[in-house]
């Protein structure tokens, strides 16, 4: 996987609210402003954008999408596309409820981030370009190459930036201004269904640093081949590959738990980044705001507009077809 990174200098600032008393994916505040952010560098290149507001049970969080940090270089030789300036306007909910029925997250954003970039974890590649196939390719770790930047981020070609994984350098922000703050988890984003998001390195009842680790494993043996699948042995390169194992790691199937949080000292369901598989879960717990639904050309106004799966020119990737270029 080819990793290129631009370097330049950013400049932050947070404003935040101070804490009240939190339920479970509800931190309590009335009709009041959050975090406004802005982010620019000395070049001039882009400035980062967001504000996220809660009101009438709603948290809202709109952005122009821009990172809070350095990029790699797009266009790129594996990602022809150029960041845009996008218009967003996530909604979730202030108290979010677990659903009757788990929803899976084949293709579309998990969630958003602090800074108003979004969590999209999935890519429109498949085994014989059947979108309806199980066999979905991993982007990290996989058989593509995407073109991802040090943050798993790339370009979809309607200009808009993304997280595929765990973003370092934005996690690396987060973590500097939680440690002066002296917490001992670091606040990500929160998720379409409005549960929050956490990075995995924390802070232990110890004292000591302690990083969360997920539960998941390859499958043994060999996958079906023909019409039923691309055949060979189980090593990652499809999302399929993984499999839930209880008590492997510290999370659950949805890649999350439940626990007490600087944000939320009372309790709640929170959903992990970790360092390996799945790296951005795949599954809601609760119910995904329709905000976060992929939308094609001509949609909502100030709503995402990422475009429908497999936007642009689909491929397959090696063996089973040339180089790709894009995700979606």
């Amino acid at each position: 996987m080819s990793i290129q990174r631009t370097s330049f200098a950013m400049a932050v600032l947070f404003v935040t609210a101070s804490n009240a008393m939190a339920h479970e994916g509800h931190h309590h505040h009335d009709e009041n402003t959050l975090i406004t952010a802005i982010a620019g560098n000395p070049a001039g290149t882009f400035q980062s954008k967001v504000t996220i507001t809660e009101s009438n049970g709603v948290r809202i969080i709109k952005s122009n999408g821009l990172p809070s940090h350095a990029t790699g270089q797009f266009p790129g030789p594996r990602n022809p596309n150029q960041i845009r300036e996008q218009q967003y306007e996530f909604r979730v909910p202030l108290t979010p409820q677990p659903a009757s029925r788990p929803k899976e997250l084949k293709l579309g954003k998990f969630g958003v981030a602090l800074n108003g970039v979004p969590i999209d974890p999935g890519a429109a590649e498949f085994w014989n370009r059947d979108f309806q196939s199980p066999w979905q390719y991993a982007v990290i770790n996989g058989k593509i190459d995407l073109g991802l930047d040090m943050n798993s981020a790339h370009v979809q070609p309607g200009g808009e930036y993304h997280y595929h994984g765990r973003p370092a350098d934005l996690i690396d922000q987060l973590h500097q201004q939680a440690r002066k703050e002296n917490k001992s988890m670091t606040l990500v984003g929160y998720a379409a269904d409005g549960y929050p998001i956490y990075d995995c390195e924390i802070i232990g009842s110890d004292g000591k640093a302690k990083t969360l680790t997920a539960s998941y494993r390859l499958k043994t043996g060999r996958r079906p081949s023909g019409s039923s699948g691309p055949g060979g042995r189980y090593d990652g390169t499809f999302i399929a590959d993984w499999e839930y194992a209880h008590g492997k790691g510290d999370l659950d199937d949805f890649n999350g738990m439940w626990s007490k949080t600087p944000e939320y000292p009372e309790g709640t369901y929170i959903y992990v980044l970790t360092k390996e598989f799945p790296y951005v879960p795949r599954k809601f717990r609760g119910t995904p705001d329709d905000s976060f639904t992929l939308r094609g050309p001509g949609g909502p106004p100030g709503r995402p507009g990422s475009g429908r799966p497999g936007f642009g020119r689909p491929f397959a990737p090696p063996p089973f077809g040339p180089p790709p270029r894009r995700d979606r």
